[in-house]
């Protein structure tokens, strides 16, 4: 009826080889018979179902975390990554995701390792682009005390933190040829070697890749090796931009206004008629990620009610959204950076009616930068 009911074994014979062959078969506790046994069964049981409860909330709390890296949206595009997600997480093969800056790269591979049967292993994010050089090696595959200088103890490198689990390489194009080449051989042997190291240590690692760029175009120029880019390429999995899966804005849309509505503990409701067409009619170069932080911003000022179109800021330089059809200036060439930063910080300060701090908000700045600004522009 219920695998998950702890049992508990009362007995008057208190042999250990019982005992232990009760455990072995699933008991939770093993209790003797005594004449405190009332006192003895109270507490064993309060402390039973406390541990009963605590699977509980720990089986609650996975099964939310993988519906969190689920894909939202019902885009045609969409659904075919994520059933190609749900077939190859049970391998262990080596996934390559690509796409544009902020498509959800990392939400891919977060999602195959935790529908894959590494679920309850560690899942280790590595950004290659943001190593330096130097250090890559020691960051990857660890080191001996005394290596090098500077290494006062030994540490223990991502590939050996991520064992059992799956290692995520971001931006796998920004790596050195001569560290593609060590990244081969590990993919090849499955063991890495420490820095100032002597024995090899085994790893048993699901590698994901990801990157912005076309490593093919790399590889015909020499930056990326050909061996290792068929090594990592077993899967592929590409994710289209934004601006092609238009149809998925709305529910995404609503997603964020939930989720931060659950941050901040407000509650805005939707969006106004005239928002979503906005939504429709941008091309979000930003892709989700500039998406999400637009809801965000749009959440925290609405704070009640149903977002407004003046609540959403699109462009990446922070004006607010603009209904489809309005009149609006434009940059023309020829204009410089800052005469744009100043058209753009007086007429968001307008359109609030010179509340600077409702200004800030929209430009998402500080309230002491947009008062530098202002101070500059005066005495210009």
């Amino acid at each position: 009826i219920d695998p998950d009911v702890p049992v508990m074994m009362i007995t008057a014979f208190g042999a250990v080889d019982i005992a232990v062959d009760a455990m072995k078969k699933g008991a939770h506790d093993f209790i003797q018979k005594s004449a405190n046994l009332l006192d003895e069964l109270e507490i064993n049981v309060e402390r039973t179902l406390q541990f009963r409860s605590l699977l509980t909330e720990n089986k609650r709390l996975k099964s939310a975390l993988q519906h969190q890296w689920d894909y939202v949206g019902r885009n045609g595009a969409i659904e075919q990554i994520r059933q190609l997600v749900a077939t190859i997480a049970a391998s262990r093969s080596t996934v390559l995701v690509t796409g544009e800056s902020g498509t959800g790269k990392e939400l891919v591979a977060r999602s195959i390792h935790y529908l894959s049967p590494r679920s309850s292993g560690p899942f280790v994010k590595v950004n290659c682009a943001a190593l330096p050089e130097g250090l890559i090696e020691s960051e990857l595959f660890g080191h001996e005390k005394g290596a090098f200088t500077g290494a006062l103890r030994e540490r223990r490198g991502k590939f050996e933190l991520a064992h059992g689990g799956t290692l995520l390489l971001d931006e796998i194009g920004e790596m050195t040829i001569a560290m593609q080449a060590k990244l081969l051989r590990v993919l090849q042997e499955h063991e890495i070697s420490k820095v100032g190291g002597d024995e090899p240590l085994a790893v048993d690692v699901r590698i994901v890749v990801t990157t912005n760029r076309t490593l093919e175009d790399d590889v015909k120029s020499g930056k990326f090796r050909e061996d290792l880019f068929y090594r990592l390429n077993v899967f592929h999995v590409h994710l289209p931009p934004l601006r092609q899966r238009k149809d998925d804005l709305e529910s995404l849309a609503h997603y964020f206004i939930r989720r931060y509505n659950d941050v901040n503990g407000l509650s805005v409701d939707g969006l106004e008629p005239g928002c979503l067409e906005i939504l429709r009619s941008y091309e979000w170069p930003g892709n989700i990620r500039e998406l999400e932080n637009a809801l965000e911003r749009a959440v925290v000022l609405t704070r009640s009610g149903p977002v407004t179109p003046e609540r959403l800021t699109l462009q990446s330089s922070g004006a607010p959204a603009q209904r489809a059809g309005d009149a609006g200036f434009e940059f023309k060439p020829g204009i410089t950076v800052a005469e744009a930063e100043r058209e753009l910080i007086l007429r968001t300060l307008t359109s609030c009616d010179n509340n600077r701090t409702k200004a800030a908000e929209m430009l998402g700045i500080s309230i002491r930068t947009l008062r530098n600004k202002l101070y500059e522009y005066e005495a210009a």
